[in-house]
């Protein structure tokens, strides 16, 4: 059975191609060329090893039917490499610590989608297991990159389905910048009047005619672990701490 390096992509048809770890033993996850005696061969970001790949383009075309570019190599390596599990395990991003460079700018995108997006597609998941996703007006509040907060009817399906199973996830689409985020996570369901009133903006009166006690009235908080993002024709996935 052939494996994949998860560090270079590089095929790996039989056993004398696996790395090895700190004991000698054959590691299946990555190539003698990349991990040996329990340590990364190469210590690079993840583009650095893209153009490292883009090297053999001309070893690459030789297996395909139709030869391709060396850009066009390195544009498939930037859609592949985010999901190898050396690079799924180095982004990482958090309010408190430095930025990941592989993630240059993506808490402020996470930011600026949140505050200025007028929609956000959530969804959740219903009894048979489907994903369900709706149409919402953006996040009245949010905390930093990973708490959002909405508004939404008590006696809605949506809730029903959070109160059944509270994985959810949030999307935010630029389709005028051609970026996506989504954001996965957990949605709580919150009636306390202190978070009620938080959220409850003038005008709120015309969806919910009983004010702030209207018992149709209550809050979704969604509060992010990881997600994905798409922007320059390049996914990247990364985890929230």
């Amino acid at each position: 059975m052939s494996h994949i390096c998860q560090s270079c992509g590089m095929p790996m048809t039989d056993e004398s191609m696996f790395g090895t770890n700190q004991d000698a033993s054959k590691n299946s996850d990555y190539c003698i060329y990349c991990y040996k005696n329990g340590e990364f061969l190469q210590n690079v970001t993840m583009d650095e090893m893209i153009e490292h790949c883009a090297g053999f383009i001309n070893e690459v075309n030789k297996n395909l039917p139709q030869p391709i570019t060396r850009e066009e190599y390195i544009g498939q390596m930037k859609m592949y490499f985010p999901n190898l599990k050396r690079w799924r395990k180095e982004i990482t991003i958090s309010e408190n610590t430095p930025e990941n460079p592989a993630l240059m700018g993506v808490k402020e995108l996470i930011a600026k989608m949140a505050d200025t997006l007028p929609i956000t597609f959530i969804s959740s998941v219903d009894g048979e297991g489907f994903p369900c996703t709706k149409a919402m007006l953006s996040p009245r509040v949010r905390e930093g990159i990973k708490v959002f907060y909405f508004t939404t009817n008590t006696f809605s399906l949506r809730v029903a389905h959070y109160q059944a199973n509270p994985k959810a996830c949030i999307y935010f689409c630029d389709d005028k910048g051609f970026q996506g985020m989504m954001l996965r996570g957990t949605m709580e369901i919150l009636t306390d009047e202190k978070t009620k009133k938080m959220i409850w903006r003038d005008g709120d009166t015309e969806y919910y005619p009983g004010g702030v006690t209207d018992p149709n009235y209550c809050v979704l908080k969604f509060t992010a672990t990881d997600g994905r993002f798409y922007s320059d024709f390049y996914p990247r996935s990364f985890v929230i701490d």
